[in-house]
């Protein structure tokens, strides 16, 4: 959910795992390869910072395209996989699935960050990034309940996935060491 504090959490959490694994991180923010994607002259990317203007959701065409390239244009073996913002549709989790199932990704660990929607309106207009207006915010809430809604069900209700629930309401901090402490347990389980 935009504002829930996943991009911090995703910080946060490869500093943590720089420090306590060997393992190279690969971190793909699906948000900023978009933003990074609009500032092309190309239709398809105009057409794209059209939608991202008014808050509204991309279609899972070019989401599965930018994230899709990305893994298989850098991903390596063993690496830690951390993706920031997606998916945004059931679709698009099916699709990742066959991705983990090519790459050999036994189990992957799924982190849904939950916040009210409260929260999140008054952590985006305090952020104010450009596409953080009142009207743009209030879409990105409906898009995020009619389509990640089910995504993330998907994932809950999987049992080839350890589905993390994580508290997104406390500070930073609180919230941080909940993760840890949550991916700890599951680590030391398996």
């Amino acid at each position: 959910k935009s504002g829930s504090g996943k991009g911090t959490q995703a910080a946060l959490l490869m500093d943590y795992l720089k420090q306590n694994d060997s393992r190279q991180i690969f971190n793909i923010e699906t948000g900023k390869e978009f933003r990074n994607f609009i500032n092309q002259t190309t239709y398809t990317a105009r057409s794209a910072k059209d939608i991202l203007d008014v808050g509204g959701r991309q279609p899972d065409f070019l989401a599965i395209n930018i994230w899709g390239k990305i893994l298989m244009d850098n991903l390596e073996d063993n690496e830690h996989i951390i993706g920031d913002g997606f998916p945004r549709s059931r679709l698009e989790a099916e699709v990742l699935d066959t991705a983990f199932k090519f790459y050999k990704r036994a189990k992957p660990i799924i982190i849904y960050m939950n916040v009210e929607n409260e929260s999140v309106i008054d952590r985006l207009v305090k952020r104010g990034r450009a596409d953080d207006k009142e009207d743009a915010i209030k879409n990105r809430l409906k898009f995020y309940a009619d389509d990640v809604l089910p995504a993330i069900e998907y994932y809950r209700n999987n049992p080839g996935y350890t589905f993390l629930d994580i508290n997104g309401e406390p500070a930073i901090k609180m919230i941080h060491k909940d993760l840890i402490s949550k991916l700890e347990s599951e680590w030391a389980s398996q």
